[in-house]
């Protein structure tokens, strides 16, 4: 029994001995984060200003410092953007990817647009380079501005379908329009003609569903739309008492402030020359005609399609 007692009081020191020691650590650590706190405390009150004038400018600095941190941010959302937008456009500069795009396009003029006529389109030498310019130009691929390198086209740059009746611009508008849709491409756009426009106007007296798109919006929030207008300079004539010479003028000028502003672009098709255009739409200020500017203008060549 007196050796089971020694063992017992043994045992009971040993747990005493690691609740001391327990404690002592506990509060050591108390002792040395009260320290900490106060010190803290202690810098902070040194760093503070004393005076109002030391107030307002530390104030001062950290307003300066919290613009800095935002505008620093959003610097960051848009090079993200930014890149992104580069992946993705670069992606054609792949030939396998390019010939993807290239087989569903030809689906598409095939299988949707030609599917009514009960015939293909015809791929040859007059409108093989386009198709490749073009489906780089639609997918934002630094290589369309390569394709014709003689001529100056940029990706910015709107398009100018140019070409004798029948050459088929219309028809390859059509087909990259519905293209761009089935792609869901920010670059999609609605392939429209004078006569639709004039309609409009004659039905609604102005031209904003193709401008500037106002009509569904409060205040002065705008939401154009790209567009392709074609065979402009064709029927500039009298049209049930509307001048669609001037209405299709006031549609290019109204199109390139979209341009600039809105980056939305009007594509057109013409059976008319560069020469013939600007003859038809000058405007006794050359405002107009030196807008022509803003257009990668393509040659379309051949015969007859229809």
């Amino acid at each position: 029994m007196a050796g089971l007692t020694n063992i017992g009081d043994a045992v009971a020191a040993t747990v005493r001995s690691v609740e001391n020691a327990r404690e002592y650590t506990r509060q050591r650590e108390e002792r040395d984060l009260e320290e900490k706190m106060r010190k803290e405390h202690e810098a902070r009150m040194a760093a503070e200003p004393q005076t109002k004038e030391e107030k307002a400018k530390a104030e001062e600095a950290a307003l300066l410092k919290q613009n800095i941190k935002m505008l620093d941010r959003g610097i960051e959302c848009a090079k993200a953007v930014m890149r992104k937008e580069a992946v993705l456009n670069a992606q054609l500069e792949n030939e396998d990817i390019f010939q993807a795009h290239a087989r569903m396009l030809i689906w598409i003029a095939n299988n949707v647009v030609l599917a009514h006529q009960r015939r293909k389109f015809v791929v040859d030498d007059n409108n093989r380079d386009i198709l490749r310019f073009l489906l780089y130009y639609f997918n934002g691929c630094p290589k369309a501005e390569e394709v014709f390198p003689n001529r100056g086209y940029k990706l910015h740059k709107h398009l100018m379908l140019m070409g004798e009746v029948g050459t088929g611009k219309t028809l390859l508008m059509q087909i990259f329009s519905e293209y761009l849709h089935y792609t869901n491409n920010p670059r999609a756009f609605y392939n429209l003609s004078v006569t639709q426009m004039v309609n409009y106007y004659t039905l609604h007296n102005n031209l904003d569903r193709y401008t500037y798109y106002e009509e569904e919006n409060r205040g002065f929030q705008c939401t154009p739309v790209n567009i392709c207008l074609n065979d402009i300079g064709t029927d500039s004539i009298t049209f049930f008492g509307m001048d669609t010479k001037l209405l299709t003028n006031q549609f290019l000028h109204a199109r390139n402030e979209i341009w600039v502003h809105y980056h939305k672009y009007a594509h057109v098709t013409t059976n008319l020359t560069l020469e013939q255009l600007k003859e038809e739409y000058k405007d006794g200020f050359g405002r107009l005609v030196d807008r022509f500017k803003t257009y990668n203008i393509v040659p379309v060549g051949g015969k007859s399609r229809r």
